[in-house]
């Protein structure tokens, strides 16, 4: 169902499935589910929303497991809305959350800027790539960010340095209740031809370790220190082992398969049962890395 507004340009949803949207293709519906027209239309958003509403922000769904019950509150999308890509000088490049981190590598490289080419192996947006450092191939978001933009629940915009956050590995904390709308780019002058060579090398590295042929939402588990979550996801005797339509890939252990007909249910059981055996045989406790949102479904309102 769409509704329309009077003022706002964006589009709104209501009850839209989530399994639309994540990269695990499961989840319940969004109450309301909002792709802004760009920042001033989500800053009025915000500014409508009733308070105490709860708020998610979704890129490219690619880090996210959104439970069967769905997400009672807001989901704002910036995927293919806020879009934006603008070279401010010869090496600051200015992006918005909604832009897919491949393409903030691609583009800086043909650009020849380099320092960015890490994020052809993200698949997600780069406003996900910003609220959890995320990062491939020994780089991390953050060790390239100028500044960013903000936006907090009352639609108010506000301009903050990386000093103000507290930044490490897979983690960001700043101030409460904003989120990122858009970040500058610090990079270097190089070589596009070895840049965009790099890229391709990086992708093809990924599609040989990684399940890219089948749903899922990337590493499930941060790497504990000094050692890897696939190594001991392995090393437990996990790797194929399946709930439902969910499995731990056997070609990668540090991910989760959506075979055809898992449930987030499926899922959110198979990271939980992953978790519990390696703690049981290792006696480190995995963190998880993959976010989870929303409502359980109940049996009694199963279909």
């Amino acid at each position: 169902m769409t509704a329309t507004s009077t003022t706002l340009r964006g589009t709104l949803l209501l009850d839209e499935p989530m399994a639309r949207h994540t990269s695990w293709r499961v989840g319940g519906p969004a109450a309301r589910f909002y792709q802004p027209a760009d920042v001033e239309d989500l800053a009025m958003y915000m500014r409508q929303l009733p308070k105490g509403e709860a708020v998610y922000w979704v890129g490219l769904g690619s880090n996210l497991l959104v439970r069967d019950g769905g997400f009672n509150g807001s989901l704002i999308c910036t995927s293919g809305v806020m879009n934006r890509l603008a070279y401010l000088a010869d090496d600051v490049v200015e992006v918005e959350a909604g832009v897919a981190c491949p393409k903030v590598a691609r583009q800086c490289a043909k650009r020849g800027l380099v320092g960015a080419e890490f994020l052809s192996g993200i698949p997600g947006t780069m406003g996900g790539a910003l609220a959890m450092n995320a990062g491939a191939f020994g780089g991390e978001t953050w060790e390239i960010v100028k500044s960013v933009i903000t936006i907090d629940h009352a639609g108010v915009l506000r301009e903050r340095r990386p000093q103000e956050y507290e930044i490490g590995y897979r983690h960001v904390k700043g101030p409460q209740g904003e989120w990122f709308v858009s970040a500058q780019l610090q990079l270097a002058k190089g070589d596009s031809e070895s840049a965009l060579e790099k890229i391709k090398q990086l992708l093809a590295k990924r599609g040989a370790s990684q399940p890219t042929q089948q749903p899922n939402a990337g590493s499930v588990f941060r790497n504990p220190a000094g050692d890897y979550a696939a190594r001991l996801i392995e090393a437990s005797g996990l790797k194929g082992t399946c709930i439902g339509g969910a499995c731990v890939s056997d070609k990668h252990a540090n991910f989760i398969v959506n075979t055809g007909t898992a449930t987030a249910e499926d899922i959110e059981n198979l990271i939980n049962k992953v978790a519990a055996t390696v703690k049981a045989q290792h006696r480190i406790e995995l963190q998880r890395e993959v976010c989870i949102v929303g409502e359980i479904l109940h049996e009694g309102d199963k279909q």
